[in-house]
């Protein structure tokens, strides 16, 4: 552990993702040490793009990385376009670079993961993040919060924080293995060479395709460099819960057979695509056990169908390190309040991500057609005020101005 301030209690995060470096950065910016424990060598974020929405933005900005996010991110012009899967007919879409910043007071970004995860990374101290330190067993008991890893000396801690993933050590060791049931779908993932990429995946859109029981979505990343491309199909025995793992090219189009053709030559310029299954778990009720919290994926994997994911990470480092800060003598407390501000909002995300994938998925016909006729009125972006327009600060608000 880094050197800390007289009193302070050792922080360890264990999990050097977006949500783990977020928290130590936010930690950081109030002015509490804590160090970052990552078990890859070096610090690349799997996956490809995001969607950087209003509510992530924000919170970029007060910790000051939004400006170089943007520099290799993607403003949007257009986001939510829904097109139908035979004919790439638009049903609706959402004018972002009119009406984001006037109703949220930041615009909407797609960005590589990597990017994203660089930019918060400077925040963080280099001696604050020790690479290599693969966790194999977390221990609380007798006062004393001890990780062992695979290599290197045991560490304790007075306060754990798991930002581990879907496969958590920190939450399975307090709460247990968190069930995980079959949702039937799986995920494709592929990144195209903006020069091998037709000029509508090109734009400044993000795109959704919606078809029987399959959707697809496209926009680019990397200053344009990039479309990240990223399809839900029907899961079949497919199982394999890991960004890692890959599909072929055949089997991408044959989930798409009989899409617009636009879309079939777009997932063959991606190349070999990554696939994944999407596993369904259910909100936990609480996240914290005295002095260990969890943060993330860990503590709400969500499907991506609201693109919420990183951007919820974000929000609880935020929310935990503000709960930390402003209680620093008493973390079971701090941990307590940053479950009770974060869990009701992460549940919604989570349930009505759950919900989405009805939705897309539609079969053709009169559901379908409704379903496309309702898309005409819809206005996603005003409907979605509830996460676009959430203001952390604001939750912080009342205890402020009860001690002036």
């Amino acid at each position: 552990m880094r050197a800390r301030r007289s009193g302070a209690p050792r922080i360890a995060i264990l999990g050097g993702g977006i949500g783990g470096l977020a928290a130590a950065a936010f930690l950081g910016k109030e002015g509490v040490a804590a160090t970052v424990y990552e078990q890859a060598p070096r610090l690349a974020e799997v996956g490809a793009g995001l969607v950087i929405a209003p509510n992530a933005a924000r919170q970029l900005r007060r910790l000051g990385v939004l400006d170089a996010v943007r520099e290799r991110a993607v403003q949007l012009d257009t986001g939510w376009e829904f097109r139908r899967w035979a004919d790439g007919t638009i049903l609706s879409a959402e004018d972002l670079a009119a009406s984001c910043e006037r109703l949220y007071g930041e615009q909407t970004y797609t960005a590589h993961r990597a990017d994203l995860l660089a930019a918060v990374q400077s925040q963080v101290p280099a001696d604050s993040v020790e690479l290599g330190r693969k966790c194999v067993k977390f221990e609380a008991g007798d006062g004393v919060l001890r990780l062992t890893f695979e290599d290197g000396d045991p560490v304790e801690a007075d306060v754990v924080i798991g930002a581990d993933g879907v496969h958590s050590i920190v939450r399975n060791a307090i709460f247990g293995a968190s069930p995980a049931t079959d949702s039937g779908l799986c995920a494709f993932r592929a990144l195209v060479p903006a020069e091998r990429a037709p000029a509508f995946a090109r734009r400044a859109a993000q795109t959704l395709w919606i078809g029987p029981g399959h959707h697809l979505v496209h926009y680019p990343v990397s200053a344009g460099a990039f479309v990240n491309l990223v399809a839900f199909a029907p899961a079949g025995d497919f199982t394999t819960e890991s960004w890692t793992s890959t599909a072929t090219v055949e089997e991408f189009l044959a989930e798409f057979d009989g899409w617009d053709e636009r879309l079939t030559d777009l997932i063959r310029a991606g190349g070999t695509p990554a696939r994944w299954a999407l596993l369904d778990r259910a909100p936990l009720p609480r996240w914290s056990e005295g002095n260990v919290t969890l943060l993330g994926d860990a503590a709400h994997p969500m499907f991506p169908f609201f693109a919420q994911g990183a951007a919820q990470a974000i929000e609880d480092a935020a929310g935990l390190a503000r709960c930390l800060a402003e209680d620093l003598e008493n973390p079971a407390a701090a941990l307590r309040r940053y479950e009770e501000l974060r869990i009701p909002r992460t549940t919604r995300l989570q349930d009505v991500s759950h919900g989405r994938a009805e939705i897309n998925h539609l079969d053709d016909g009169p559901d379908q057609q409704a379903r496309d006729a309702a898309f005409r009125h819809q206005d996603p972006l005003v409907a979605n005020g509830w996460i676009y327009g959430y203001d952390l600060e604001a939750e912080f608000a009342p205890a402020a101005a009860a001690k002036q």
